[in-house]
């Protein structure tokens, strides 16, 4: 089977450059070893003069990626407008956030219905379509518009709140509606599965049997599929990466001084404001950990244009000038704090130098730091997990120490008990954790998702869609002309 993996942005691999989130350093791997090719946006934008959607593509292990200008009249209103004003907060149970017009919405379906123009020249015989995550709900429909009948999967990475939350996203049951033209859709907890089958149930008034969805589309299965990540690959960048001089120069800074690290996007959902407020809460209330543990927090910024990120960077950055000049002293700063990003081997090296690590966010679909932290441990002398637990990682990584990230008295206390915890309990945990990351890799997260898609698809060819209805995206395309309002 030819397998099309699309995404909205893509990673090269090269060892010595950032990560861009947690996605693409997590879809790297397969692509490598599989022999996928991986489309997704340049980064670029161009007029709409072109003809068709050009392709940039390049060697990626046994894989390939490929990489699309996309429609500059309507990126912006795609990607900082409906999918990162609308759907995100929305996902992360933030729908007081949410900002969004209803041109958002058209440029967000011309979006996806040029990408699903742009994957055709890709599409082979025995051709199967793995599309992952908010940016392309739509997607799947757009292709079945194209009169695509192979196999198409989505990967949401993100929660799925709700149903009351979804309901505040404009256009929410046209949108979901289109998802169900997906054979196989897959969340990251039990939760975010349930959450998505009590909204089609609820809202849409579909059948739901045994995860199985009943639409116009036919059947579509939803599934749990935790991503997990390559652990022998992460812990072997941090036993190598001890002489880089990042992590030489970070070891050698600390005079014997315990540290935490947080790595994070800088974004509303990662809880980066109440995880400095305990600090801060455990320096005051404890003051026999000042000068004995600091924070380094890595925190890159990114989607600037949209205001409640500009805002928070501003208040992120004026907590720790204020939590700073408050606990420092001439030769000790409590709080390091960086904005810029760190490739994947030098991360491991300043995982494995921290003894504590901070992995605290107010809801997040998984969190693969948690996971790179626990690899990255001396086997001999491990660090500990504070883990939040509304992050997916929490289901398997239990014996970390799970958190409330609203209860910043809480927080505090198990920053301090990690920062004393003995030797023998921090392995008994440690152990723990690498058991589970070591039995679900990424490698059988795509082998089981691909599997499933195989599976589902053969059922869904054998029944009938339920109901002829117009092609979702004739009928969005309808409503938009006609200036109908769409909920």
């Amino acid at each position: 089977m030819n397998l099309v993996v699309v995404s909205n942005r893509v990673a090269r691999g090269k060892p010595n450059e950032p990560m861009t989130g947690g996605l693409a350093a997590a879809l790297l791997p397969v692509v490598e070893h599989s022999g996928a090719i991986w489309v997704g946006s340049s980064g670029r934008v161009r007029d709409g003069h072109q003809k068709e959607p050009f392709a940039e593509i390049e060697a990626l292990g046994s894989g390939a990626i490929a990489t699309l200008d996309l429609p500059a009249a309507h990126y912006g209103g795609y990607y900082e407008g409906f999918a990162n004003s609308a759907l995100w907060p929305a996902l992360h149970s933030r729908s007081d956030l949410i900002r969004v017009s209803r041109d958002d919405y058209v440029s967000y379906r011309e979006v996806n219905a040029f990408m699903a123009r742009a994957l055709m020249r890709f599409r082979k015989p025995k051709t199967a379509f793995w599309v992952q995550d908010y940016h392309f709900l739509a997607l799947g429909a757009e292709l079945r518009d194209l009169s695509v009948d192979d196999p198409i999967g989505f990967f949401l990475h993100t929660p799925w709140p709700v149903a009351a939350v979804m309901q505040g996203v404009p256009h929410h049951r046209e949108l979901i509606t289109a998802m169900l033209a997906y054979d196989l859709i897959g969340f990251q907890t039990e939760e975010d599965r349930q959450n998505f089958l009590s909204y089609v149930g609820g809202e849409l008034g579909l059948a739901v049997e045994d995860g199985i969805v009943l639409s116009q589309h036919g059947r579509t299965r939803c599934e749990v599929f935790p991503i997990g990540i390559d652990a022998e690959k992460f812990a072997a960048y941090a036993a190598k990466s001890a002489s880089h001089p990042d992590v030489s120069r970070l070891r050698r800074s600390l005079n014997g001084e315990r540290l935490a690290i947080g790595v994070d996007r800088l974004d509303y959902s990662k809880g980066l404001v109440n995880r400095i407020s305990a600090f801060d809460r455990l320096w005051t209330e404890q003051p026999q950990f000042s000068r004995s543990i600091s924070l380094l927090q890595i925190a890159n910024p990114s989607r600037g244009g949209i205001e409640a990120y500009g805002n928070l960077q501003n208040e992120v950055a004026r907590l720790v000038t204020d939590v700073n000049g408050r606990h420092g002293e001439v030769d000790w700063t409590p709080i390091r704090y960086l904005n810029k990003g760190f490739s994947q081997a030098v991360l491991a090296g300043l995982y494995r130098t921290a003894q504590v690590g901070v992995v605290t966010p107010l809801h997040d679909g998984m969190n693969l730091v948690a996971k790179e932290y626990v690899a990255a441990q001396n086997p001999a002398d491990p660090g500990v997990l504070v883990l939040s637990k509304f992050a997916g990682a929490a289901n398997e990584l239990d014996t970390a120490l799970l958190v409330n990230p609203h209860d910043i008295d809480g927080m505090a206390r198990a920053i301090a008990v990690a920062a004393a915890m003995p030797l023998t309990e921090r392995k008994m945990r440690w152990d723990a954790m690498m058991k589970k990351l070591r039995g679900h890799t990424i490698q059988q997260w795509s082998a089981d998702f691909v599997a499933e898609l195989e599976k589902c698809r053969t059922e869904k060819a054998a029944v009938a869609p339920l109901v002829s209805q117009p092609p979702q995206a004739l009928r969005w395309l309808k409503s938009a002309i006609s200036g109908v309002r769409l909920i």
